[in-house]
């Protein structure tokens, strides 16, 4: 990358990354929801060790975290960055769009004064970074949607939630980018507190999954741009 040292890169064996001030994991998660980490690259342990300035093993800790998270796949080849396709998008979303809708139903029924706080408060700061970036926009939406599985009080359905949130993330292009998805999902959110705080389950599911629903069908749209 201009303007980055050889000393400061992180090296694959198709290109440099930049590092941060996180650690590898952190940093090599990142770089490949930003897409610095192509699909199908190869990831090489000793060139990364060296670059990061670290022994090999917490780049060994980390790529082995990678791979627990589905990030990256292990061949005979070694371990190259996870590739993505239309049917992955599809699939994925349908687990979403399910798991979404019951920690909204369950949301409603088990929430408690506090988690409408924190509800009202997350919503607050996500249109508050509708004049910010991409990536504001986005942390502001994960923070969001955090808070209402934490609302349900379910934390097996958190963690899976969780799970499927880290392999949407390998899908750098945000579906906040889309034409009037902003402001659509603006109401929609509006629309999901409102329900939860009036224990309304069934509409809070149906809110929730037709968001998400949306979403599915916005990410195959930009696939498809983008091929």
């Amino acid at each position: 990358m201009e303007g980055t040292s050889p000393e400061q890169e992180a090296v694959t064996d198709s290109g440099p990354v930049t590092p941060t001030a996180l650690d590898p994991y952190e940093q090599l998660k990142e770089a490949i929801y930003l897409g610095d980490l192509q699909p199908g690259q190869h990831l090489v342990e000793t060139s990364l060790a060296q670059s990061f300035r670290v022994s090999r093993t917490p780049i060994r800790e980390a790529l082995t975290r990678l791979e627990q998270d589905g990030l990256v796949v292990r061949s005979r080849m070694g371990l190259t960055v996870r590739e993505r396709s239309p049917g992955e998008i599809l699939d994925i979303y349908e687990v979403r769009i399910l798991l979404e809708g019951a920690a909204g139903r369950t949301a409603a029924e088990r929430r408690n004064n506090n988690d409408i706080f924190e509800l009202r408060k997350a919503h607050r700061r996500y249109l508050a970074a509708g004049d910010k970036d991409q990536r504001v926009r986005v942390a502001a939406n994960r923070a969001f949607h955090q808070v209402v599985w934490n609302a349900a009080h379910q934390p097996a359905l958190a963690d899976l939630l969780y799970r499927i949130e880290l392999q949407l993330g390998r899908f750098p292009v945000t579906t906040l980018s889309y034409p009037g998805r902003w402001e659509t999902s603006i109401e929609q959110h509006e629309a999901l507190v409102a329900a939860i705080e009036a224990r309304e389950g069934e509409k809070a599911a149906e809110i929730a999954s037709q968001h998400f629903a949306d979403a599915r069908d916005i990410r195959l749209v930009i696939w498809e741009n983008e091929i």
